[in-house]
């Protein structure tokens, strides 16, 4: 499923990312192309060999490299926890929990927790290709267009608009089949129950497992998009279909 889904997006949209100086020489012509096109957006226009149509049909396929990529860097094993930014811990609510257990020889209770916490993430981030392919073909061609001209993470912040109560609501179902999966649940209940029924615990906890998990997937997707993103601005690449050839290969 999670293949297959990643599969559709890059079937969608072939194509490696595109360098700066096209995306700055591109936003000059669409701006000339503004102001001497009165034939509406679908109209050569004049200084340029591709229409407005073009340009965000154009866009599109850059911005789908730097989803699929995004996605399939957390979609693996250690892709969460195996990274030095993205590894999650125990939830903040749970710390104190961890800390303790360790400090009585339970250290492994709490790792085996950690690492099915991070599997359970790394799994569930495959489901979010279907819900960003969805918000590409939504964008309409003022978004497309202000996308190449605003430069910095403004397609990461205009997907972050667009999906991110989506990729909520779609991951923590998939969250708590993968915490169940792995068993995460298991693990991370075992070492609340073993916390809570310590004689020094006054305070009972039971942090909310799947909420936690589900927001750390959500701001690690959309961190690695925005990286994917930058290098789409900055990096050379090749262009892959006679559309990109067209719209990127501005003289």
């Amino acid at each position: 499923m999670l293949k297959r889904s990643l599969l559709v997006l890059l079937g969608f949209f072939c194509l490696q990312a595109s360098q700066a100086q096209f995306l700055d020489k591109l936003s000059k012509k669409l701006g000339k192309a503004t102001s001497s096109n009165t034939g509406g957006s679908t109209d050569s226009s004049k200084g340029a060999n591709f229409t407005e149509s073009e340009a965000g049909s154009a866009i599109k396929e850059a911005l789908a490299k730097g989803v699929a990529t995004g996605i399939a860097k957390l979609n693996k094993t250690d892709g969460f926890f195996g990274s030095d930014v993205y590894k999650m811990l125990l939830p903040p609510d749970a710390v104190k929990i961890g800390n303790t257990l360790r400090s009585i020889g339970l250290g492994s209770e709490v790792d085996k927790a950690i690492l099915q916490i991070n599997r359970s993430a790394e799994k569930a981030v495959g489901y979010a290709a279907p819900i960003f392919v969805n918000a590409i073909k939504q964008m309409t061609l003022t978004d497309a267009l202000n996308l190449v001209k605003g430069g910095g993470n403004t397609a990461t912040d205009f997907f972050k608009s667009k999906t991110t109560d989506q990729l909520k609501t779609a991951f923590s179902p998939v969250v708590k089949g993968s915490l169940d999966s792995t068993s995460a649940t298991r693990y991370y209940a075992d070492i609340v129950n073993t916390y809570n029924k310590l004689p020094t615990t006054f305070n009972k906890v039971n942090p909310d497992l799947q909420d936690y998990v589900t927001t750390m997937a959500v701001n690690a997707l959309f961190d690695q998009i925005a990286k994917e993103e930058a290098a789409i601005r900055a990096n050379p690449a090749a262009r892959t279909t006679d559309l990109l050839k067209k719209v990127f290969g501005v003289k």
